[in-house]
């Protein structure tokens, strides 16, 4: 997708605060995360809530805080949005949401409106609460069936779910598809992204990683190997198993 050097709407732009994968207490809650570049935080619109009101693709964006590229959309009644950018959206064109919008892309409704086969991206989990899933670079869901309150749902996981007919999503495949074939060709890349090195664990010291400790090069000392934490990995479940939400997954991931 092409993107055009046009001014940016500095209006729906704010400062981020870079907090290195460090908590509330100031402790590092997230590992191997520090020293980026500096970013603008770019207010995208994932509710759609501008009902019945066309817009217009005025410029498409890069975010370097996703993968997918951005569209900024001026409305006819003077707001201006940025919103996740599908592919095969061009400038010029015309985008609306509601559930009289037409199927094609860029346009968001309910997912009672959306024919069976059509894929989707920034889908609700309930309804009125705004995009949640399917928003990473070139992804997409797929509509499979209807019932009599809920849509049955592909995900990009494999993943088959009930959701509430009256969740919105938006029409098409998310932009950049291309981005999980890009080469690193330097470390300084990765550290332009805020991504730090990662030692290994059984380079460690046995305080550090319970792989750690031995004489030279020595394998793990377990039958499976563990966390940072001491916790199984590997095809380990963590998703609780009385979750609320368990009702509504048709069939798991692989």
């Amino acid at each position: 997708m092409k993107k055009e050097n046009m001014s940016r709407e500095k209006s729906l732009f704010s400062i981020i605060k870079y907090r290195a994968g460090r908590d509330a207490r100031g402790r590092i809650s997230v590992r191997h995360k520090g020293g980026r570049h500096k970013r603008y935080f770019r207010d995208i619109d994932f509710k759609r809530d501008k009902r019945d009101i066309v817009g217009k693709v005025v410029n498409i964006e890069y975010d370097p805080n996703r993968g997918a590229d951005i569209a900024l959309i001026y409305y006819r009644d003077g707001d201006k949005r940025y919103i996740l950018a599908p592919d095969g959206l061009k400038l010029g064109n015309e985008i609306s949401s509601g559930e009289k919008a037409e199927v094609k892309t860029g346009n968001a409704m309910p997912l009672s409106k959306i024919p069976i086969g059509i894929p989707i991206h920034n889908l609700e989990m309930f309804p009125k609460t705004g995009g949640m899933i399917v928003r990473g670079a070139g992804n997409s869901a797929s509509v499979l069936a209807k019932e009599d309150k809920y849509t049955r749902v592909r995900l990009p996981s494999s993943e088959i779910r009930l959701f509430d007919n009256r969740c919105y999503a938006t029409i098409g495949q998310l932009s950049n598809p291309e981005r999980k074939n890009r080469l690193f060709k330097k470390a300084g890349n990765k550290r332009h992204l805020g991504i730090k090195p990662t030692v290994r664990g059984v380079a460690q010291d046995p305080d550090s990683h319970p792989h750690g400790g031995g004489e030279g090069r020595s394998g793990i000392g377990m039958p499976s190997p563990k966390s940072p934490w001491g916790k199984p990995t590997l095809g380990k479940r963590t998703r609780k198993a009385n979750k609320a939400s368990n009702k509504f997954i048709v069939k798991r991931r692989k």
